[in-house]
């Protein structure tokens, strides 16, 4: 009787089973419509130096590629010319193929290979380091199978997409999950952030890099590029360039063999809890301003430190690692407008977008000297004209001591305080009044210069 009850419990939930497995989608014509237009790509670069005894596999330096944290690239030993492998995609029936820019970086001989296994010998159109894009171009006889573009801006998350590359060099393998989520800042070395990444839990391993990734319709919607993993082994968070995106990198690398990039001329950081109070903002949001470079477009445009900007060419600004992404999508010399929130009033600004280039600063030493600002919890020292001049300011005390709201507040010996609920500090005394002046309880922002990196730290007046 026992046994009979069991099946027909079975019995019962196999409809239930039956339609949740109606509900999962089919990848089949997708994979069929499509596999021929993805590429395995291996390239050849000159001999590096090795540690004896330590070969290399042509998927070693992948690996370790993609299993540091974003953005590194650690050395990996070599006793050969260096070798790569990687996948891409065929955007154009002449042969124009779209794939990672460290998979090609370096190489002096690239050769793609096809479906049906033909290898042409590719040449470099152009690559771009900032978004790890490449452009390759091959040369047939007769037109190549293409994919189709979708809008990654139209990308939802909780969607099923599904990737085809050649992780660790297994030809078409085919990987399927979900967006967990859009939008994401990877900041690389250099500590610059222009790609908002698509996170999803496909499973991406080395050799996966350049290839697509398609959406339900079967059309490309990123590039898988990176993955995160603290083991070695993927954790089920991948990371891939937007397509629309990719694309703006492509047709530039076509028509020009460069890329050019928006470029404001400020550093920003991210508007906290604390920080939001201080401003007058009702919540967090926004990209605020620490510091404007002199001579630059944000200069030009009216732009000065403190200034929250809420929205860049009419797109709301959330967080501040969204300014890079817009601002870098716009050519240089084109017109820009900025919303902004200055001294807890909003406004609007216009100004012409520069190209984007390096910047450098220059360290400093601490000078001690008079102290004021007690009440803060602040020793402070006077800056000679020389130590203003080799830190680029034209106000500021320097920091000797610190306790109580200072310290609470983040502050730190050395630190160059800069500015005080908006007012520019340039004395010891001058500091010493503002600080009695300020109203017991209330949340002010304090600007400080640390290690020639300014920063806005949110400060607690003590009753």
């Amino acid at each position: 009787m026992k046994f009979r009850l069991i099946v027909a419990f079975f019995i019962l939930l196999a409809p239930a089973w039956a339609a949740q497995a109606k509900e999962l989608p089919d990848f089949t014509q997708l994979v069929e419509r499509n596999a021929p237009a993805v590429v395995n790509i291996s390239t050849v670069g000159e001999p590096r130096q090795s540690r004896r005894g330590q070969p290399r596999s042509d998927e070693l330096e992948e690996f370790f590629r993609f299993f540091g944290p974003p953005g590194s690239r650690p050395r990996v030993p070599n006793m050969r010319p260096s070798t790569s492998l990687g996948s891409g995609f065929i955007i154009s029936k002449d042969g124009y193929i779209l794939t990672n820019n460290h998979v090609v970086d370096g190489a002096s001989e690239i050769v793609v290979r096809l479906s049906d296994r033909r290898e042409l010998v590719a040449e470099l159109v152009g690559g771009d380091v900032r978004a790890d894009l490449a452009v390759l171009k091959v040369t047939t006889d007769e037109d190549l199978p293409v994919v189709d573009l979708g809008k990654s801006e139209k990308l939802k998350v909780g969607e099923w997409v599904l990737a085809i590359g050649s992780p660790f060099g297994f030809d078409y393998s085919v990987t399927a999950g979900i967006v967990s989520a859009k939008g994401r800042s990877l900041p690389t070395a250099q500590n610059e952030n222009y790609v908002p990444y698509i996170q999803t839990d496909v499973a991406i391993n080395p050799g996966n890099s350049g290839g697509p990734l398609f959406n339900l319709d079967g059309d490309v919607i990123g590039i898988n590029s990176q993955i995160y993993s603290n083991s070695g082994g993927f954790m089920g968070v991948s990371f891939a360039i937007p397509i629309d995106i990719a694309m703006e990198v492509a047709d530039q690398l076509k028509e020009d063999g460069r890329v050019s990039r928006g470029w404001l001329g400020v550093m920003i950081q991210e508007v906290s809890r604390d920080l939001a109070e201080s401003f007058g903002l009702d919540r967090p949001h926004g990209a605020l301003i620490s510091k404007v470079f002199d001579d630059t477009p944000a200069a030009a445009g009216g732009l000065r430190a403190g200034d929250i900007i809420t929205s860049f060419n009419g797109r709301s600004i959330e967080r501040s690692s969204e300014l890079p992404h817009f601002v870098g999508r716009v050519r240089a010399g084109d017109m820009a407008e900025v919303e902004l929130v200055r001294d807890g009033k909003e406004m609007t600004l216009e100004l012409k977008v520069g190209e984007l280039a390096d910047l450098g600063e220059d360290g400093s030493r601490p000078v001690v000297g008079q102290s004021g600002g007690g009440r803060l919890g602040l020793a402070v020292a006077s800056l000679t004209d020389e130590e203003m001049e080799r830190l680029d300011v034209r106000d500021g005390v320097r920091v000797v001591d610190v306790s109580g709201a200072a310290a609470d507040a983040g502050i730190r010996p050395g630190d160059i305080v800069v500015r005080l609920n908006h007012q520019a500090i340039g004395s010891p005394r001058q500091l010493e009044e503002l600080a009695e002046s300020l109203t017991a309880g209330r949340t002010v922002p304090v600007l400080v210069l640390r290690n020639s990196n300014p920063t806005f730290l949110a400060l607690k007046v003590p009753e």
